[in-house]
Parts: structure tokens; C-alpha cells; sequence
């Protein structure tokens, strides 16, 4: 199934409004998802300037190289009149391989955002099972993500199970 086709499906959700469509980023799309990375981290508290400032300049490197590339494969949703509302992506990143992973490669969902005045709508259930639909798609075995707390009851409903994996803060 193309990408077209898992979003055109997405478009109609019972649960989300028939004017929002979802999509695949392009260039364009790039300061939203900056814009998007930004109040993302501000609501889950992280509310630094200087540090969200790094963050950003970070960001439009990050972006402005793995959206041409596809090393991130980035989906928004937008409203009747083309405004960005959401959106999230999956990282697609080199990996040695792991259990019934057939290529060396591994995904992670990131990047995940809904405007205020659009959440509750069925928009960030309609971009995961569109994120979702494609890893399938390409053949990964599993996809990853880091949930918030507020992200994380969407996420158990879509099956996603905590794992083993641990971090070490070095600053």
C-alpha cells in the first residue's frame, strides 16, 4: 500500500475531523517541524530558552538533512486550509541488526505534535497508524518511540509495551 493511500484512509477516521489530511513532509515543512520539536519539549516542562534555542539550531541541521535524504520520514496534518496541526516522524537510522530484523537498519517515531486547540481529535492516533502503516510497509520489525506521559495511554492502545532500554545523562 503507498503512503498516499494510508493517508487518505487516516483521512477518514471516525474520531478525527474530515478536513484534516494527513501527509508526508517535504523541505517546506521544516520549520514546523522545528516549531513542532520546540513546544513539544515545552509542554513536557523542558521551558529553558537558551537550551530550546540549541535545540532548534540543532534541529534545522538535523532536518535540513534527513528530510531530502529520508533518513526521516516525516508525516503532518493539515487543515482545510493547509495549516499544519500536527505531525511526527520515524527516524530511520543504521543498526547492526537485531532479532527478526531482516536489513540493518532500525526505526524510531519521534518528534510527536498536536496543537492545543486540535488534540483530542483522533490526529495523533491518525498520524501513529499512518507511521505505523509504513514501517510495516518498509519491513521493520519493530518501531521504537519515547512516550510522555501525556502520550503514553495512546501508544499502550496501539500496542506499544515498554522495553529495557536505559540512558545516561552526561551534562
Amino acid at each position: 500500500m503507498t503512503t498516499a493511500g494510508v493517508a487518505h484512509r487516516m483521512r477518514h477516521s471516525l474520531l478525527m475531523p474530515p478536513e484534516i489530511i494527513i501527509r508526508r513532509v517535504t523541505v517546506a515543512d521544516i520549520p514546523t517541524l522545528i516549531h513542532h520539536r520546540r513546544m513539544m519539549w515545552w509542554d513536557m516542562g523542558r521551558q529553558n530558552t537558551a537550551a530550546l534555542d540549541q535545540m532548534e539550531i540543532a534541529a534545522q541541521h538535523y532536518f535540513s538533512a534527513a528530510v531530502p535524504d529520508g533518513s526521516y520520514c516525516g508525516f503532518v496534518a493539515a487543515n482545510e486550509v493547509g495549516e499544519i496541526v500536527g505531525g511526527a516522524g520515524v527516524v530511520v537510522s543504521p543498526w547492526p541488526g537485531s532479532f527478526d530484523q531482516k536489513l540493518p537498519r532500525r526505526a524510531m517515531i519521534l518528534n510527536m505534535y498536536v496543537e492545543r486547540p486540535y488534540r483530542r481529535r483522533g490526529i495523533a492516533r491518525a498520524l501513529m497508524e499512518t507511521m505505523i502503516a509504513w514501517c510495516k510497509q518498509e519491513e521493520f520489525a519493530y518501531v521504537g518511540l519515547h512516550a510522555s506521559d501525556e502520550g503514553r495511554p495512546l501508544y499502550e492502545k496501539l500496542g506499544f509495551r515498554p522495553t529495557n532500554e536505559m540512558r545516561l545523562e552526561l551534562k
